[in-house]
């Protein structure tokens, strides 16, 4: 474990390989598992103000439970994630030409038609954060959907933290990014 500044961070973020391979897996993080992806107060209220631009890439399944269940839905606890469609596919994805799972969140962002980008908690997958008090805690979760990431992240000798460099400097900044890679090495 690395203690980087309020963070503990698990070993596994520098020492697993990771880099994800779409055209194999074809975006099932956004399909499989028991709920939507857990989101952040200020994400709620971000996508509720942009809902009309996302729309615009979403699929009609994915706009119908928007509009019936809203951009949030309860999740475990005191969390809320991203309503799905038959309790399967996440109600922001589509699919691309390539039968590719993609955001609708993220692609609305990459064309400038929102400030922001898709949920931090699927742009940093498969990294983890729970808190506990004032500690973060950073951890690798290992899914086996993510088998083919884990091998072609050995083939290209990149490391989780090196491929998920941008999500951690976004949820947590520059500096603290620097100091993780510090940590890593020195560890």
């Amino acid at each position: 474990m690395l203690a980087v500044n309020d963070c503990l961070v698990s070993d596994k973020v520098g020492e697993v390989c990771f880099c994800c391979n779409l055209e194999n897996c074809k975006g099932c993080c956004c399909v499989e598992g028991d709920l939507g992806a857990p989101l952040e107060p200020d994400e709620i209220s971000l996508i509720e103000d942009y809902k009309e631009e996302i729309y615009e890439y979403m699929t009609d399944a994915g706009i119908e439970v928007v509009r019936k269940n809203g951009v949030f839905v309860p999740g475990l606890g005191n969390d809320f994630v991203t309503p799905l469609i038959d309790d399967r596919d996440c109600a922001f994805l589509y699919y691309d030409d390539k039968n590719i799972a993609r955001c609708a969140i993220e692609t609305a962002y990459r064309d400038g038609k929102i400030p922001f980008n898709k949920p931090i908690s699927c742009h940093l997958y498969p990294i983890r954060l729970n808190i506990y008090g004032d500690v973060t805690a950073v951890n690798y979760d290992y899914w086996d959907i993510c088998d083919d990431a884990l091998k072609l992240g050995k083939e290209r000798n990149i490391r989780l933290y090196q491929f998920l460099k941008e999500p951690l400097i976004r949820r947590f900044g520059e500096e603290w990014y620097s100091k993780l890679c510090d940590e890593i090495e020195r560890h």
